[in-house]
């Protein structure tokens, strides 16, 4: 029998409040809305159809639908006998095979599309083995790897609000959802990019710490649909009862901006089709991959004392390094280095790393990502010549700061990072430096923060990071240089369709110049044992910024 936890996340089983359902028909009314139908497409056991029936004299038709039968009989039982002048129907449906088109087409204007849909992503839902799904599909047609990684990860929210508006287009009506923040400008983003008619947005930051019981940036997501509406941008509220929005975001050039002002000041330092940013070695087995210094000897995290050839280790620096700016203390073994490389090479030319790998092959198996299907035994991801560039400008994606470190080689090797972070690859000290002066620049950091919206998961990304043209920002500043234009050169790199590459660890076929990077360091002849300093502290956690998958209705 599924466990009741597991039911929650998959169906969303946490009921909103009759008080925070009753708050949120109270603010819709304020803004003068008056609807005639109310519909709530997973309505729980009713709070929203009670508060909605309580709040709005004029409502004639009140639809809900839910997919637990024994919560359709509590909401009929919420509603029952208490207002006689609305016609109220609560049905037991499931969401994905329900002919929503049908139902709003009998749905007298104004409407009021109202609830909570589930706050859980369809990775989750596919690790549980749901079917509580939509359709399979690629969401917003990512192309190759994109729409096999993260960048496919959707929440089930999202798909159900981006229905929710479709059915309000060309009607008067109001969509009220609780949902992710992050969710939200998903929502409006695609609404604004498909040109559908809305009349006006508004977000109000929730707590939903308060209301549910999870850690978790959640808003109010209040759109209002218009035949003749044409508005791309959203007020954003700090809390429900707050008259006054703090700031607005709005679609700018086909982009989302969270600061309209900084944006127009410097979007002419904007470039197209750039690919100088990427991200560290994905690999998903740390227990593995991942290697301490103990004794003297490796021990990977399984506690093991393992002693491998030195060509294959490197040192490794994770975003909460980069952050506490300190020395590498850890190593990677990198099996590759490009990723059309083949691991099996190291039957023949690194044998102890080999069978290492081999007898570890159970843990590897079990990598879940699908970028791993028919790929190699032991394959990585995110290398390539530039992961060897003896000098890296980079800066963590988890945290909230746009800081960025100047990575050093350590003892005579070059450093690796992992996939939390982004770097840009130089060939020498003086390309850091250059580079490091530029992206701490203030038109750099301006622009960038214009981009931002700091309550993602992940803010930096490398697509934001790649934005800026190193060419037309070394002209604001009056620094153009040789050194400048050949880092500018490496910000281009083409695909194996011709196309520029959308995800870090997508597998090149054109390096950024002739040849692989060079990094002119000299091995040392017994790298097992080299001992990192003894005076830099590693903390071997990383700080866990993933949203709850916890739902809410």
């Amino acid at each position: 029998m599924q466990n009741q936890k597991q039911r929650k996340v998959e169906f969303g089983d946490f009921q909103t409040p009759v008080s925070l359902a009753r708050e949120i028909c109270s603010l819709i009314a304020q803004t003068g809305f008056c609807p005639v139908s109310v519909l709530e497409p997973n309505c729980g056991t009713g709070s929203f159809l009670k508060a909605s029936l309580e709040t709005f004299p004029d409502v004639s038709r009140v639809l809900g639908f839910e997919i637990n039968s024994q919560y359709v009989a509590q909401a009929l039982q919420t509603v029952a006998h208490s207002f006689p002048r609305a016609h109220v129907e609560v049905y037991q449906a499931d969401f994905f095979s329900t002919n929503w088109s049908e139902i709003i087409r009998a749905l007298p204007d104004p409407i009021l599309v109202i609830g909570n849909p589930p706050w859980v992503t369809n990775a989750v839902l596919g690790a549980l083995g749901s079917s509580n799904v939509p359709a399979k599909s690629n969401l917003d047609n990512l192309c190759g790897i994109d729409a096999r990684t993260g960048k496919s990860n959707f929440d089930i929210s999202e798909w159900m609000i981006r229905k929710n508006v479709e059915w309000l287009n060309g009607k008067h009506g109001v969509l009220a959802m609780l949902c992710k923040t992050t969710v939200a400008r998903k929502t409006l983003l695609y609404a604004w990019q498909h040109e559908l008619r809305i009349g006006s947005a508004s977000l109000y930051n929730l707590d939903a710490k308060e209301y549910f019981g999870v850690s978790v940036d959640a808003c109010l997501l209040l759109i209002r649909s218009d035949p003749n509406g044409h508005s791309k941008e959203c007020q954003v509220f700090p809390s429900l009862r707050a008259q006054q929005p703090d700031n607005t975001f709005s679609l700018q050039d086909g982009r989302l901006v969270a600061d309209v002002k900084s944006y127009q000041k410097w979007k002419n330092i904007i470039g197209k089709g750039f690919q100088g940013w990427r991200s560290g070695i994905k690999h998903d087995c740390s227990k593995v991959f991942e290697l301490k210094i103990e004794s003297g000897k490796f021990v990977n995290g399984l506690g093991e004392f393992i002693e491998l050839e030195p060509e294959i280790l490197f040192p490794l620096l994770k975003s909460s390094d980069l952050v506490a700016h300190r020395n590498p203390c850890r190593w990677i073994i990198v099996p590759q280095r490009t990723m059309s490389d083949d691991p099996s090479r190291l039957r023949l030319d690194a044998p102890k790393a080999w069978n290492y790998l081999t007898g570890h092959a159970c843990f590897l198996e079990k990598r879940k990502s699908s970028i791993y299907k028919n790929r190699p035994p032991f394959s990585i991801f995110g290398v390539g010549s530039y992961t060897f560039a003896p000098w890296k400008v980079a800066i963590s994606g988890l945290y909230k700061k746009l800081e960025f470190v100047k990575v050093m080689p350590f003892q005579g090797l070059p450093v690796v990072l992992d996939d939390t972070c982004y770097f840009f690859s130089c060939k020498s000290e003086e390309e850091c430096n250059v580079l490091y002066e530029l992206v701490m620049s203030e038109p750099a950091r301006e622009l960038w923060s214009a981009l931002i919206f700091w309550d993602a998961k992940r803010p930096i990304t490398a697509q934001l990071l790649n934005l800026l043209d190193l060419t037309s920002l070394a002209r604001v500043l009056g620094k153009e240089s040789n050194v400048v234009q050949a880092l500018a050169k490496r910000q281009i790199v083409e695909s194996m369709e011709g196309a520029y590459q959308r995800l870090l660890f997508m597998e090149e076929v054109a390096e950024y110049e002739v040849g692989q990077f060079q990094t002119n360091l000299e091995l040392p002849p017994a790298r097992q044992a080299l001992v990192p300093d003894t005076d830099s502290a590693c903390d071997i956690d990383l700080c866990n910024e993933m949203h709850s998958s916890h739902s809410c209705r």
